[in-house]
């Protein structure tokens, strides 16, 4: 029996292409030209060792949930793990490969003959090593993005987690039954003052079972109320009112809430960038809630996002104007969009209203996490790591991701319900703020208990889907039996305790139009 305390003899294999399939061979199967060269107990304890971890792997992959498998890859202590190990196990296999090929005598073939091999089983050693370094390289890329993206503290209390990585508790939620994310989009840019939030979702989702309801509030909402007692409730006490603008622009609707908030450090004794929690408490108030964190997409982020994985195929189903002088077009049909075009056919208003443009943005989205598949994903992740950054703010705490990935694969198979506070269900220009609450209240009751027939139940206007199907087949627009607008009338609808808004009934009620009707989910396919 030989092995490697002796010197082998001359067994082994003969020929250009057994040599370099056994050198092959020994890339999966570590140990395979070793027992073929004569090499036995390197071989055997070669084998056995790779056959213990794959056994290992297989275990932790049946016992564990793949939900918290997925979570734990994206904390801090498993990145730098990867980040060093990947490229040390790399090199282990590089000199596997080599060793492999010694051992198989490759000095007995002919001269072309073991150039050619040698080559070969260079190149082989090489392509072993390539996706070691890149899942270290991956691994260093996601971590510094994942440490710059959830670097900020928490705007209000949420679930605690400690700082070692791990809410250090059986259960990380503290015994809640649902976590509350605000999910915004913005349009802050280098040539813009501020954040403006043009799109307002609230995500409450059941951290059991993962049904969620997403409550949308349009950026056109009028008379927005305060926390009772806030700096802002102070300042308006009868509802967020501000002059029209020269151009009768409007600047006090809920898309502006941020953006005054953090102009107005005065109004918080001097504390600055108060926008970010002055808009989750006030929709969080609005909808009877209290909100956990908040996640802020930048649209033109998303916008270099589009570009960075190549691209979006949109259908556009008829021509989409935009433009301070209505000078650019994306014309309909169906193709390929580049950043730049595919937020100009999210975002533009020209000759369309707010709820058109909430179905087309919500398309997009749809469009976007479809074809982000993983092996465009791979093929592009550094670029689309290094944009990343840019596109998204939030004060999600770092280790609460351990938590939230798991939550978020629930979700993926869970039920969802889209409620969209849009005329008919609601009139933004007089809102009717119990009514707001009370079915909000309903939706997230029934969401607790997962009936669709509960869920489609809730209200006219909300229907339900599996959520991968989410977007674009479900429809989140009022149907015909929604409710019939609130009419114009002082503004005394109670809050969340039966406690008065602060209403007042002298104010002169300001002229709205009736939005029409609109398919929220119009404007792609």
């Amino acid at each position: 029996m030989r092995d490697g305390s002796r010197r082998p003899g001359s067994r082994g294999p003969r020929g250009l292409g057994a040599v370099v399939g056994w050198t092959a061979l020994s890339a999966v199967a570590p140990g395979a030209a070793h027992l073929r060269a004569g090499w036995r107990r390197t071989g055997i304890a070669l084998l056995s060792g790779y056959a213990l971890l794959l056994l290992g792997v297989l275990w932790v992959l049946l016992t564990t949930d793949l939900g918290d498998l997925a979570g734990l890859l994206v904390t801090s202590s498993w990145l730098s793990a990867v980040t060093v190990g990947a490229p040390v196990l790399g090199l282990a296999w590089f000199a596997l490969i080599v060793h492999s090929f010694t051992v198989l005598r490759p000095g007995m073939l002919r001269g072309p003959s073991q150039a050619v091999a040698g080559a070969i089983a260079g190149l082989l050693a090489i392509a072993v090593v390539l996706p070691f370094v890149l899942a270290g390289q991956y691994a260093m890329v996601s971590q510094s993005a994942l440490d710059r993206i959830f670097s900020a503290p928490p705007t209000t209390p949420g679930p605690r987690v400690s700082s070692s990585g791990s809410s250090g508790q059986s259960d990380p939620w503290e015994g809640r039954d649902r976590v509350n994310i605000l999910l915004l989009g913005g349009d802050a840019d280098t040539h813009r003052i501020g954040v403006r939030t043009d799109s307002v979702n609230l995500a409450s989702i059941d951290v059991r079972t993962g049904n969620t309801v997403l409550l949308g509030l349009p950026r056109n909402l009028e008379d927005i109320r305060f926390v009772p007692g806030s700096p802002m409730a102070r300042r308006f006490p009868d509802g967020f009112r501000l002059p029209a603008n020269p151009d009768g622009s409007r600047e006090d609707l809920l898309f502006s809430v941020w953006e005054y908030a953090d102009s107005h450090p005065e109004l918080f004794g001097g504390r600055k960038n108060q926008g970010a929690r002055t808009l989750m408490e006030t929709v969080g108030y609005t909808l009877g809630l209290r909100v956990d964190w908040y996640a802020l997409v930048n649209m033109w982020g998303l916008a270099r996002l589009i570009d960075a994985i190549g691209g979006l195929r949109l259908t556009v189903p008829h021509d989409v104007v935009f433009g301070k002088y209505n000078e650019g077009l994306v014309k309909a049909g169906t193709r390929r969009l580049g950043g730049a075009d595919t937020m100009w056919f999210a975002r533009s208003r020209t000759f369309s209203d707010d709820y058109t443009r909430m179905g087309r943005q919500r398309c997009v989205l749809s469009a976007l996490l479809q074809q982000a598949d993983p092996a465009t994903v791979l093929s592009r992740f550094n670029r689309i790591a290094l944009v990343t950054r840019e596109l998204l703010q939030t004060d999600i705490p770092r280790p609460m991701l351990e938590h939230l990935v798991p939550l978020a694969l629930k979700v993926k198979g869970a039920e969802v319900t889209s409620v969209q506070f849009v005329p008919p269900l609601i009139n933004t220009g007089y809102p009717d703020w119990s009514k707001i609450r009370a079915i909000t209240a309903k939706a997230v009751h029934a969401s607790s208990t997962p009936s669709r027939e509960q869920l489609a139940a809730v209200s006219p206007g909300v229907t339900v889907s599996p959520s991968a199907t989410v977007s674009p087949g479900v429809t989140v627009s009022p149907s015909a039996t929604a409710s019939p607008r609130t009419t114009a009338s002082p503004r005394t609808t109670a809050g969340p305790s039966g406690a008065q808004d602060g209403g007042t009934a002298s104010r002169t009620a300001r002229p709205t139009k009736p939005a029409p009707v609109k398919e929220i989910s119009e404007g792609c396919a």
